[in-house]
């Protein structure tokens, strides 16, 4: 080896070296019956570029001259450029050859006052072994190991100044899962992959939420050359769990109801269906409403996957789904739902206009918000009942026997209750106010 060069040396070849980045300054190979793979390098490396090369027995490199200079040749270890030596190579018109390459060996290679580095990595000192692939007693609910068998250490290349770069070797473990569809609300089994840059006696993985086997491949060299090894484990049983739940709400779209701005609730009743989409292993599954956030009161238990309650207490009730494998070594919980009931309001008109003008005011509602009992009787000045009715979403469209009442007093008698306990009881008068018709004639001259 030369002696190390002076420091300002060192600085005078990284700035070459960075003209070099704007530049497709790059080496050929002969003597290869399978390509040689270029990977790019960080630039802090001061490496223009990284071959990989499937084998270098045999093999030589060439560098295209840019004006017909001299190129000049020099290799370098681990320790990095400035303790790089020259190498004898020859050179035809603008082709400069390496005659005798080296495997895991950094090239500067300098074209007038331009310097590139590269390095050329021999793959066959790397080639990859696989024994086993077996499942790891370390799995748990948030990752799946394997114990490996076999080898895959790291590539790692140098830059000028002694950096190591680590290449990508890409072994990929495939295996399959369950992916959640949100437009069909269900679990559907995909393929997953996991990349390595290289292999350990340990490997893990996202846990699969289905039964699966895992196929570890590679690397990604000797896929591309046709070569690859592959394994396969034995078939895996899922202990990990995954839930998506969901909430809807009746509609009640009423003109005379009166709405709460929550999310879930309002005005009582409220009809809501909680659904559940779960994963293989959740082979318990419990929805659990409470009075309390803490779901220390619990009051109802469901065990289907999906149910549907009315809500008719005021005050606000919690819902949430607990699931946990067969084991109950894995156990989670969705978002906890909170339904709030308001308080009860019913207040009475005293009076509409029927057939003055068609769908305003011409029926008599009560206006209302959390009532859950509504009982109504309309009755005439004589005491002749009119109308009954028992939700306060009904209206009295002020007929009687199908043709419009006359104008005049009417009564009501109202016994509802509210979500808060509170009891109505209620009767007064109801005021029909007529209209005149008025036509026109017209004459045809």
């Amino acid at each position: 080896m030369s002696p190390l060069i002076s420091r300002r040396s060192i600085i005078g070849l990284l700035l070459t070296l960075t003209v070099f980045n704007a530049f497709a300054a790059e080496l050929k190979f002969s003597g290869l019956l399978l390509p040689a793979i270029a990977e790019d390098a960080p630039a802090s490396s001061g490496l223009s570029r990284v071959y990989v090369l499937p084998y270098v027995t045999g093999v030589s490199a060439s560098f295209e001259s840019a004006d017909g200079t001299t190129v000049r040749w020099q290799r370098f270890s681990a320790l990095g450029g400035g303790y790089a030596e020259d190498v004898t190579s020859s050179q035809n018109g603008n082709i400069s050859t390496l005659g005798r390459l080296e495997g895991n060996m950094g090239y500067l290679v300098s074209d007038g006052s331009t310097t590139y580095a590269f390095w050329v990595v021999d793959h066959s000192s790397f080639s990859a072994r696989m024994n086993s692939l077996t499942l790891s007693a370390q799995t748990d609910c948030s990752t799946t190991w394997l114990v490996f068998d076999g080898s895959g250490e790291p590539i790692v290349a140098y830059g000028i100044t002694g950096m190591p770069v680590q290449i990508d070797r890409d072994f990929t473990l495939s295996y399959r899962t369950l992916e959640f569809n949100e437009t069909d609300f269900t679990y559907e089994e995909t393929e997953a992959t996991e990349h390595f840059a290289s292999l350990a006696s340990a490997l893990h993985c996202t846990p699969p939420l289905c039964q699966t086997d895992f196929t570890l491949e590679g690397d990604k060299f000797s896929r591309t050359w046709g070569e690859s090894l592959a394994i396969t484990s034995a078939v895996y049983e899922p202990t990990a769990i995954e839930a998506q739940t969901r909430a809807v709400q009746t509609d009640r779209t009423v003109p005379n109801e009166l709405k709460d701005d929550t999310a879930l609730g309002g005005s009582g009743p409220a009809e809501i269906t909680f659904s559940a989409a779960i994963t293989d292993a959740a082979v318990y599954h419990q929805w659990e409403i409470a009075r309390d956030p803490d779901f220390n009161q619990i009051f109802l238990r469901f065990t289907e996957t999906d149910f549907t309650h009315t809500f008719r207490e005021q005050g606000t009730t919690y819902v949430r789904l607990t699931v946990a494998n067969d084991a109950a070594t894995c156990r989670t919980e969705s978002e906890t739902y909170a339904v709030y009931i308001g308080e009860s309001s019913l207040k009475c008109p005293n009076a509409f206009s029927p057939g003055a003008s068609e769908g305003v005011n011409d029926e008599w509602r009560v206006s209302y918000k959390s009532i859950i009992e509504f009982d109504c009787h309309i009755f005439d000045r004589n005491g002749r009942k009119l109308a009954h009715l028992t939700d306060p979403s009904q209206g009295w469209d002020g007929k009687i026997n199908g043709k419009t009442a006359p104008s005049g007093v009417y009564f009501y008698v109202i016994r509802a209750l509210g979500a808060d306990g509170k009891e109505y009881k209620l009767s007064g008068d109801i005021n029909i106010i007529g209209y005149n018709k008025r036509s026109s004639t017209v004459t045809n001259q």
